[in-house]
């Protein structure tokens, strides 16, 4: 059995790739949204945050052969609890993770390192901000926002209710929440951009599958500056960005076995 971290829609398509080479596989995900997903494609799923030494437990119990971690680019946690459930386990572990966008440095755009130098920079900038990296570190931004002198800060995230809640606590206003599940087309995204008359918008690098490119285009063609934060940088070890790559360790590593 191959044990996939999952919770992606490209996870989820990765997760049946190795179902269909022949390989019994078992999904780890964060939320109900997510498992919902696996489950409608008759994918077992375990639902819930892993620490290393429950991962290594889970391993031990299943007898899973392989790790897969297909998480989200920006989920340095998980990736990290994987990598060392992988060690104590003694299995192999292998790394899927989307293509990076490639984002010029312009006039409009800026690339920071991490969620920290996005907040500060907002705060150089202010005026009306659009905040599109989730609900995660929503706490970052509204600590170094909320209350300056001509800023607005507008957060679009999950309509889940911890989300809401942790909005209520941040001082994060009704009006000043959009609740709406991506991804988001050009259009969309350019629609709220207005409705919201937002003078700077941030975002993170989470690839072509997460919608970068249509927030930073329709951002573009509105004359709108963005942030955008740069993926963390982990020492993976076996890497691919593409399916075929994660099966054919998949298939080394058992046969390796065998």
């Amino acid at each position: 059995m191959i044990l996939v971290l999952a919770g992606t829609s490209d996870a989820r398509e990765l997760a049946l790739g190795i179902r269909a080479a022949g390989y019994t596989v078992l999904t780890t995900v964060v939320t109900e949204s997510a498992a919902k997903s696996m489950e409608s494609e008759g994918l077992p799923v375990l639902t819930g945050r892993l620490t290393a030494d429950d991962m290594n437990q889970l391993i031990q119990d299943k007898g899973l052969r392989v790790v897969v971690d297909a998480t989200h680019p920006f989920a340095e946690e998980a990736s990290k609890n994987a990598m060392a459930a992988a060690m104590l386990a003694a299995v192999p572990y292998v790394r899927f993770e989307r293509q990076s966008l490639s984002i010029e440095q312009g006039a409009l755009i800026t690339t920071v390192d991490d969620y920290k130098q996005a907040a500060e920079l907002a705060a150089e900038k202010r005026g009306s901000i659009m905040l599109t990296t989730g609900s995660k570190t929503l706490k970052i931004f509204a600590d170094r926002l909320i209350g300056i002198p001509d800023t607005r800060l507008i957060t679009r995230m999950l309509p889940r209710q911890d989300n809401m809640e942790k909005c209520e606590e941040l001082g994060i206003e009704q009006k000043n929440i959009v609740a709406m599940q991506g991804p988001f087309s050009k259009e969309l995204n350019k629609a709220l951009y207005d409705h919201y008359k937002v003078t700077l918008m941030i975002t993170k690098e989470s690839g072509k599958v997460g919608a970068v490119d249509e927030k930073i285009e329709a951002a573009l063609e509105m004359g709108i500056p963005s942030i955008v934060i740069g993926r963390p940088e982990l020492e993976y070890g076996t890497l691919y960005s593409d399916f075929q790559g994660v099966i054919q360790f998949v298939n080394d590593s058992i046969h390796k076995e065998g």
